[in-house]
């Protein structure tokens, strides 16, 4: 099977532009293009995986038993701990000899989880990462510096050969070291920045502690991604930096970022459906919800040579719409990630993300934005206390913290219904992200 997008048109257009008629393409016909896809991914998968041959054959089904698109959910789930189970290549559908680039997550809670590309997989990487900064107001000619961390993570070499399939030049700063990256934003003049929000935050501080002007320069273009983050939060870096503030969404057992991206309308992601099949289920019984219900996402590569993923489990829960979109495109949207299954927290009978707790504090004046929630156990019950700085212009004052804390309380009680501690701590105190933040210390042992 060809995994290639279909016709690149004209070769004189901007190589942005190739995607547009499948970004636009009617429903029906899109549909069509899905299922012909969908059927060589189930063969491809069954037939070279041992582990796809015998999930589907203990489910008692067939690659030929998926007639439509609503027959995918006979077939079984996979999850991140099959990847775990099968390490480092036992998931892989080509030959070593095939693959191109491998990459793989940090490993903390494990093994890591290792997934491969194909050359062919690279390229339409490449294509989705420029159609996704494309959708952002990413344009050919632009300087994008890219301050995701480079190496077995996805989201450095993701996001760079994409710029550079649009058409921009990169400054590959990847991350950590703060003041280098304001440096370079102040004298390289970068028009986008990509990061994660987090990290994105910190440099806004950085800038603003140091007198420096990023607001008035050409920064215009911020690509966030990799962690959840809230409306609150995007609010506050693009009015931090001066920017439109788009997310991306992607994981590494899928493809990287990419798989999913805003336009500049930011009414949610647009999932492309041309390489992917979206699905939402229940997280408890697995039942596939319909559209535009909450629940886990689950997610079928149909393009994917190396590494077939067929109804992965995210664990991301969110909700789809296929409601049109100002922007012309034709893509159903993923709206804004909520959470994930595994980061829920269950205090007092309450369940909580971090990102509830991040979209109250946001919202707080005199919080500054940075937090970390501390869980542990009090007697059979679990606590969790939220751990804040307060705003460099408020005074250094335990009174006026401890004020603080209790409006903090109050507004965390009142908007999510938990009672919880709250410490507010003097600038610079809670530790800051130098790529994924690290929301939730869970002292519970």
């Amino acid at each position: 099977m060809q995994a290639r997008t279909a016709s690149l048109g004209n070769p004189d257009e901007p190589r942005f532009m190739y995607a547009r008629d499948i970004e636009t393409m009617p429903r029906l016909q899109l549909a069509a293009l899905q299922r012909d896809r969908l059927h060589w991914s189930l063969a491809h998968a069954y037939e070279n995986v041992p582990y796809y041959a015998r999930a589907f054959d203990d489910a008692g089904v067939q690659p030929a038993d998926c007639g439509a698109l609503s027959d995918l959910a006979r077939f079984p789930f996979v999850t991140k701990e099959e990847l775990r189970t099968h390490y480092p290549f036992g998931l892989f559908a080509v030959t070593r000899d095939r693959i191109a680039r491998l990459h793989a997550s940090s490993g903390t809670t494990g093994k890591p989880t290792v997934v491969g590309y194909t050359a062919e997989d690279l390229d339409i990487w490449a294509d989705l990462m420029a159609r996704s900064m494309a959708a952002a107001g990413v344009r050919p000619g632009d300087l994008v510096h890219n301050a995701y961390g480079y190496g077995l993570f996805t989201g450095g070499l993701g996001a760079h050969d994409g710029a550079q399939r649009l058409g921009c030049a990169v400054v590959p700063v990847s991350g950590g070291n703060t003041e280098k990256q304001v440096l370079l934003l102040q004298d390289f003049g970068a028009r986008v920045l990509c990061a994660t929000p987090s990290y994105a935050l910190n440099i806004a501080e950085f800038a603003a502690l140091h007198g420096i002007d990023l607001k008035s320069g050409p920064l215009a273009v911020g690509i966030f991604g990799a962690e959840p983050w809230s409306e609150a939060m995007r609010r506050t870096l693009q009015y931090g930096l001066g920017i439109t503030a788009c997310d991306m969404y992607g994981l590494s057992e899928i493809m990287g970022p990419g798989v999913a991206g805003e336009c500049t309308e930011q009414q949610g992601l647009h999932g492309w459906e041309d390489h992917f099949l979206f699905e939402i289920i229940d997280p408890e019984t697995a039942t596939p919800l319909p559209m535009g219900e909450t629940g886990e996402l689950v997610i079928t590569t149909l393009t994917k040579q190396a590494l077939p993923m067929i109804r992965y489990r995210t664990r991301d829960i969110t909700r789809l719409t296929d409601e049109p979109c100002a922007c012309g495109r034709s893509h159903l949207r993923i709206l804004r990630i909520s959470g994930r299954n595994d980061d829920m927290l269950i205090i007092r009978g309450v369940n909580i993300y971090p990102s509830q707790i991040e979209a109250v504090l946001v919202d707080v004046p005199e919080i500054a934005p940075h937090y970390q929630l501390v869980v542990s156990r009090d007697g059979t019950m679990d606590a969790l206390a939220v751990l804040v700085e307060a705003a460099p212009s408020v005074p250094e004052d335990d009174a006026v913290y401890q004020r603080i804390a209790k409006e903090v309380q109050h507004h965390i009680k009142s908007l999510i219904g938990l009672t919880c501690e709250v410490i507010v701590t003097g600038s610079g105190r809670v530790p800051r992200s130098q790529g994924k933040a690290v929301r939730v210390r869970d002292l519970r042992g």
